[in-house]
């Protein structure tokens, strides 16, 4: 009951050809019904007993070992970015503006080899295979929940894994994570200022939004580096702001809009008064009106310790002492595997993938438009999947 290298190697053509397919033919969101039918297709002849998604267009797919036991969940993303892709890859992506520009083809064509390497092992226990949309900014994990699909086996998982590559930083093969919070929650604000417009040669005649919703970015800065340790960091980040339309006159109203990320749920509770009161008193101070729309968006990504360790050695078993590192802090970008996480003890490790001959430290990034990928890590996280998935069976 192992799974090798060796294993896994077999399939590697057959999954890079899946996942080119997949790239040439993005989709976002939560509707991916070219992505949801490959998977289907890739999965089919195999002992699974599969459903689809009502809201959204998932799959889920259970395997039933030889012997009762206990249940493992192991996730794959589907979704692509909304971006026009600058590679000249040959399977670059054929539909404009759309490309799986953060690795998730990859994802999706690992577990499909993780299925066919766990179908050829006898185990006890179940394994659920959950093939998730819409995780770029859409909740799929969490909406995928509400449909079930923790209670596919009708017991709970005793752990969940999942892995996300990365087309820079990392070297290809190389495999990272750590016990605790690995990626950070991630909070949306949009503060609506609200004045009176007027003629800019008469200020004193209008209520200027926009002096007050300048202050207000500036003492975000101050909020944040004044209220919280840094050593549990939040990073507040306005990336729109609009008012006006011409030079000569005031607006009535100023709107701007910022990301919160914060690594512990007092901090991510914590910014999101604090920040109402900032913007309250300096509206207050500024004579105008302040409607803060904050929306809750993904919690703190974290590692059972447990797991995370469990991880780790898996790695180092199976793919070598050194293709394993602890990752020194968290990332501050956000995943809707916290989600599961929230519910279900497991992990999130990152898979490096920068393409051959790239340097990692400069290579283009995931969400880049020049992103590209190392496909020959396919067979690696197809075989850390299945490794992980009969590894925590076979402990129960």
């Amino acid at each position: 009951m192992t799974v090798t290298l060796a294993d896994a190697a077999a399939l590697q053509d057959d999954l890079a050809d899946l996942r080119r397919a997949i790239h040439t033919e993005p989709e976002t969101g939560l509707d991916l019904p070219a992505t949801r039918d490959k998977v289907l297709d890739a999965l089919r002849g195999l002992p699974l007993e599969i459903t689809t998604g009502r809201a959204l267009t998932s799959v889920t797919a259970v395997l039933h070992g030889s012997r009762p036991g206990p249940t493992v969940l192991l996730r794959a993303d589907m979704d692509a970015l909304p971006l026009d892709e600058h590679t000249d890859l040959e399977f670059r992506s054929r539909t404009r503006g759309v490309m799986h520009a953060c690795g998730h083809d990859l994802h999706t064509a690992m577990l499909v080899g993780a299925a066919r390497l766990l179908a050829a092992e006898d185990f006890a226990g179940s394994v659920i295979l959950m093939f998730q949309p819409g995780e770029e900014g859409y909740h799929g994990a969490r909406l995928m929940i509400d449909e079930g699909v923790l209670e596919a086996t009708w017991q709970k998982p005793v752990a969940a894994y999942a892995l996300h590559v990365s087309s820079s930083i990392l070297p290809s093969g190389f495999v990272v994570c750590r016990g605790g919070p690995i990626m950070a929650a991630a909070d949306t604000v949009t503060v609506t200022v609200r004045g009176q417009g007027g003629h800019s040669s008469m200020p004193h005649r209008a209520r200027d939004p926009i002096p007050a919703a300048c202050a207000m970015v500036g003492a975000i800065q101050t909020f944040v580096t004044r209220e919280f340790d840094v050593l549990d960091p939040v990073v507040v980040t306005v990336g729109s702001i609009h008012a006006g339309a011409a030079p000569n006159v005031i607006p009535d109203d100023a709107v701007f809009s910022a990301t919160v990320r914060s690594f512990s749920t007092a901090s991510q509770e914590r910014v999101r008064t604090g920040l109402h009161r900032v913007f309250a008193g300096l509206a207050a101070a500024h004579g105008v009106e302040v409607d803060v729309d904050y929306r809750i968006d993904y919690p703190v990504t974290s590692n059972d310790h447990a797991e995370a360790g469990r991880l780790a050695a898996t790695t180092r078993a199976l793919l070598g002492e050194h293709s394993y590192f602890d990752a020194p802090q968290p990332i501050l970008a956000s995943e809707d595997f916290s989600f599961v996480l929230a519910d279900v003890p497991g992990a999130l490790a990152m898979l490096g993938a920068t393409p051959p001959g790239r340097d990692p430290a400069t290579a283009p990034g995931n969400h880049s438009a020049d992103a590209e990928f190392d496909d020959s890590v396919l067979a690696r996280g197809s075989a850390l999947y299945a490794a992980l998935a009969l590894g925590r069976l076979a402990s129960a």
